[in-house]
């Protein structure tokens, strides 16, 4: 299988800002020369997730989850390797090897896509076939294109209709079981999972399909909706419904407006309505919150009025607040008893809808509407229950106009400000093998040392002369040292995110990512160099070259006494090279 060239990757990130691609995604907060978040790969609750801008590669020092931009996109947009390279390949105009990649595509994602691609058009074609799902869709007033543009099927009555059209053998009934459109009883018979179900098809942002949601025609049936369950190409709680045709339908989109169900996306879009969106089964995530800011400046909650439409608000308030970035808005619109957003539309066709949201909440007034119903603002006792209330909450706004208002804002309701406290951050402690604080370890390994300064600047092996006279050491260490010198050399503008990508799923990835996020530590002292040596390229470089010049004295040492072990059986340029060797002085030996 071929590889997507090293220099066209070296070059990709190069040119791709992962402060940016991870910022877009997780709310960032700048803490120096790096900047923090909680892991959005773990539960946590206080910031060890880290992006350095000069390294290129991000780190999580809780539950270890690092790399470059591209594995970024693999972990958290759950992309495949090309696909990441490719997203990213677009965003700074690059353009992949076509050869590379027709070559490189995963043959098992292919066929899982192409298996339920054709489960999509089993369906459609069964919609044009059937008397009954067609007079249901005409009884909703759902026109010809918007069917067309959203796909729509009908899955038939009946346990087998999709398994015996498309299950025609054993490979294709493992893929379609993969792709969750089967179910499987107490005696292990596999049927149909959807059934007599208009199907809504669930595109990813490539429009491709990766899974459907399943209405049922008659309002006594139950449930009202039916989703395919998580897959390898599908996890709902990072997709939108009808995303992929909004942005279809918008080149830019201003505004996105989130609904409960597949149907009311569809109703609207028949009204003109575009820019509505669902999510799958689930509350708003902090996934959806962050895919939906990343598509739109303006987001709109439109949900019932009821308790539960009040309590889904609020999760999405919750997923959105760290996400307010300034520049983003996000509102909130509470729908009449009895009302969604299907009937609404086509009560009051699309004029009407817009001017609802116009009139629609915005996220700071529903916050301190909600945060302070039952308190009375008028002692003492209350303002400070609310300032308590909102002060957790405030602390995860990103820095910015917006977190500073929305303070403001507590000041002016209780007469006192909130207490400027950022988020609580953990710092860890680095340590070296064996458990101990690097500022406590007696003597860091010159191997180790060595590398710390090549993984956190690259450039400083380009100082080293070929071939590596330390290569021949017998110690723990030097031949990985020896292959990143080496690396640096071949692909003299790579970045240490891009070593670490080099390394990837290798034994030594792990440790490398660790020695990457160290501190600098001298060889010779037992605790981190001045930070005034960090801020000092040169300084850092020279640090590097010492340890190298230790190395080698100790290389030359080596060699000395293998020279002695076998005196009498010497070259007569062995015996020269002996004489030299003890003339010299080995400093640090």
């Amino acid at each position: 299988m071929a590889r997507i060239p090293d220099a066209f990757i070296d070059d990709l990130l190069a040119r791709t800002d992962i402060v940016e691609v991870v910022g877009t995604r997780v709310p960032l907060k700048r803490q120096g020369k790096e900047y923090a978040a909680r892991c959005p790969f773990h539960d946590e609750r206080s910031a060890s997730f880290t992006v350095s801008p000069t390294k290129q590669f991000y780190h999580c020092f809780g539950c270890s989850a690092h790399g470059t931009a591209i594995s970024f996109l693999m972990q958290y947009d759950r992309l495949e390797f090309l696909d990441a390279v490719d997203e990213l390949a677009k965003r700074v105009g690059m353009e992949v090897p076509r050869d590379t990649v027709v070559r490189n595509q995963d043959s098992d994602s292919r066929e899982l896509y192409l298996a339920v691609d054709a489960a999509s058009k089993f369906f459609q074609q069964q919609l044009a076939g059937s008397g009954k799902a067609r007079a249901y869709v005409a009884g909703r007033n759902i026109d010809t294109d918007i069917v067309e543009r959203y796909s729509v099927g009908y899955a038939p009555d009946g346990y087998g209709a999709l398994k015996d059209a498309l299950g025609t053998d054993a490979r294709r009934m493992g893929l379609l079981e993969r792709a969750g459109l089967f179910s499987k009883n107490d005696k292990g018979h596999v049927y149909d999972k959807f059934r007599d179900r208009l199907m809504f098809p669930i595109h990813d942002r490539r429009g491709r399909v990766i899974a459907f949601g399943g209405r049922v025609l008659d309002p006594e049936d139950s449930p009202k909706y039916l989703n395919s369950p998580e897959t390898a190409l599908f996890h709902k709680g990072r997709e939108l419904y009808g995303l992929w045709q909004a942005k279809q339908a918008n080149p830019k989109l201003e505004r996105l407006i989130v609904v409960e169900g597949y149907m009311d996306v569809v109703a609207l879009a028949q009204y003109g309505v575009s820019q509505a969106v669902a999510t799958l089964g689930t509350a708003t995530t902090p996934d959806h919150a962050e895919l939906l800011f990343r598509n739109a400046p303006d987001v709109f909650f439109c949900f019932d009025g009821d308790r539960a439409g009040r309590a889904a608000a609020w999760k999405a308030l919750e997923s959105v607040l760290p996400r307010m970035k300034d520049g983003r808005q996000a509102f909130f619109l509470f729908l009449p008893d009895g009302e969604d957003p299907d009937t609404i539309v086509r009560k009051e066709g699309a004029d009407g809808f817009a001017q609802r949201l116009q009139q629609a909440t915005p996220l700071s007034e529903f916050f301190y509407s909600e945060l302070g119903k039952d308190v009375n603002l008028g002692n003492l006792d209350g303002k400070a229950r609310l300032a308590e209330r909102c002060k957790p909450m405030l602390a995860q706004i990103p820095d910015g106009a917006f977190g500073d208002l929305m303070r403001q804002r507590l000041t002016e309701l209780t007469g006192v400000g909130a207490r400027n406290s950022a988020p609580e951050t953990h710092v860890p402690v680095q340590r070296a093998h064996g458990g101990q604080p690097i500022a406590k370890v007696a003597k860091q390994s010159l191997v180790r040392s060595a590398i710390t300064a090549l993984l956190q600047q690259p450039s400083v092996a380009l100082a080293l002369p070929i071939p590596l006279r330390f290569s021949s050491l017998a110690l723990a260490g030097i031949d990985l040292l020896t292959e990143v010198v080496l690396l640096v050399h071949a692909r003299p503008g790579i970045t240490t995110g891009a070593i670490l990508e080099h390394f990837e799923g290798r034994p030594e990835a792990a440790a490398l990512a660790k020695l990457a996020t160290a501190p600098a530590v001298d060889a010779t002292v037992s605790t981190p160099l001045d930070s005034r040596v960090l801020d000092d390229a040169d300084k850092r470089q020279q640090g590097f070259l010492d340890a190298i010049s230790r190395l080698e004295m100790q290389a030359l040492h080596q060699r000395r006494e293998e020279l002695q072990g076998r005196l009498g059986s010497l070259d007569e340029a062995e015996k020269q090279e002996l004489r030299s060797l003890m003339q010299a002085r080995f400093v640090g030996s």
